[in-house]
């Protein structure tokens, strides 16, 4: 999905026009996910960027995407671009750090 949303559309409000354009973005991105894994992949993840333009767009991670949009929104832009395709995701261990304790287990000290 590569799109340009326009925020001044005359006879239109802005604070509308902005919403329309998130949800648009947020039901992109259910509809990938509910497609079809395919086989030796764990999730379907996203590369994104956004900005004033195609030509300025910065990479963004997904969950930042919309804090992003509104900091290009609250800067004063009519207009912004949005880019979100879809990836395929895998998993990876977290890596263990040595003395912490990933369970928190208080019971040990209480005996």
């Amino acid at each position: 999905m590569r799109k340009t949303y326009q925020l001044q559309i005359e006879g239109k409000n802005r604070d509308r026009l902005l919403e329309a354009a998130k949800h648009d973005i947020r039901k992109y991105a259910k509809r990938e996910r509910a497609k079809a894994l395919p086989k030796g992949v764990d999730f379907w993840d996203f590369d994104c960027k956004a900005g004033a333009s195609d030509a300025t767009a910065a990479e963004v991670h997904f969950a930042e995407l919309m804090g992003a949009i509104d900091a290009l929104v609250k800067d004063g832009a009519t207009q912004f671009y949005v880019e979100v395709v879809a990836k395929q995701g895998h998993r990876t261990a977290r890596p263990r750090v040595e003395g912490d304790d990933a369970h928190g287990d208080v019971y040990d000290d209480a005996e």
